[in-house]
């Protein structure tokens, strides 16, 4: 379970969980957990940076606050997550090569600080490769990161504006160079192509809002496709979201059923569809996992793009 370091630490404070033991004990959730640094919802606020750290403004109240590479790590350990994220500079795309390479510069900068300040044994810590869509210094920040030393490595900054096409050359150049026996995070991609092509690259875990944004609006993940359950089509549909889908969601439920909640307002529909999206995308992840133990990713993978491609 990922937890939003931006968002808890506003609301409603690291200190409220740290007092409750933790993030998993706050949330009731014993499996594992991990807090991103809150870099990428800072940087989507246009804030004021500096070598230093950054100044931004809350999108609750307004309220100034300054975010350095050790306070996100201190946030952090007070949060209490497993796995914690270093502070990065996350760029959008398309950007110049001096924004990328100053981002590039940054981060390392950051990571080599954040690594000196955490101190929890019993949490990891992983560094972040940014880089672009620029291979060349794809390769550099992860050769530079990997020097500094972390637990895992996550791969940055892309999903945010590049295509498919422009983001797999660049998620294979930092790869190459990340080690194989350490997790390797693409962080913020979770559409099933995207998913596959960086398993078959190397990749080992994602995250991702797709599937809740998709279920808010009644859009579901199947095993054909996007399914847009509003769709008029399915008023009398009484077939689940997807026959082959083992979720609780399309065990109870009708196409026709959600569609009405949908067109009836009721918020019930959207946490349907979006927990149906998340166990569909799990059971995907199931099957990745069996066809890379099993030798057969290729025919799994030409089977998904064949579909999302």
């Amino acid at each position: 379970m990922l937890g939003n370091t931006y968002h808890l630490m506003l609301r409603p404070g690291a200190e409220v969980i740290e007092g409750f033991g933790g993030l998993g004990r706050f949330a009731g959730w014993d499996g594992l957990t991990l807090t991103d640094s809150g870099g990428f919802q800072v940087f989507s606020l246009d804030p004021k940076v500096d070598d230093d750290g950054v100044t931004f403004k809350s999108t609750y109240d307004g309220s100034v606050h300054r975010f350095t590479p050790e306070t996100a790590v201190d946030v952090q350990q007070r949060i209490g997550a497993d796995i914690q994220m270093v502070l990065d500079v996350c760029t959008s795309l398309p950007a110049s090569d001096a924004d990328i390479r100053l981002a590039l510069e940054r981060t390392h900068a950051w990571a080599i600080r954040a690594r000196a300040a955490h101190t929890r044994t019993d949490q990891s810590i992983f560094g972040i490769v940014q880089g672009g869509t620029h291979e060349a210094m794809r390769r550099e920040s992860a050769e530079r990161t990997v020097e500094v030393g972390f637990d895992g490595y996550a791969i940055g900054g892309l999903s945010v504006g590049e295509t498919r096409a422009e983001m797999l050359p660049a998620l294979a150049a930092a790869i190459e160079h990340l080690p194989a026996d350490r997790p390797r995070y693409l962080m913020g991609v979770g559409d099933p192509a995207s998913i596959v092509e960086a398993v078959a690259l190397g990749v080992d875990q994602f995250d991702c809002v797709l599937q809740t944004r998709l279920g808010r609006h009644g859009t579901a993940l199947t095993s054909t496709g996007k399914l847009h359950v509003k769709n008029a089509r399915f008023a009398t549909d009484d077939s689940p979201l997807d026959a082959g889908c083992s979720c609780w969601v399309c065990a109870r439920h009708s196409r026709g059923y959600i569609r009405h909640l949908m067109q009836a307002g009721e918020p019930t529909a959207s946490r349907l569809v979006s927990v149906h999206n998340i166990s569909w995308t799990l059971q995907l992840m199931d099957r990745i996992r069996e066809a890379v133990e099993a030798g057969r990713l290729g025919s799994l993978r030409r089977e998904i793009l064949d579909v999302w491609g």
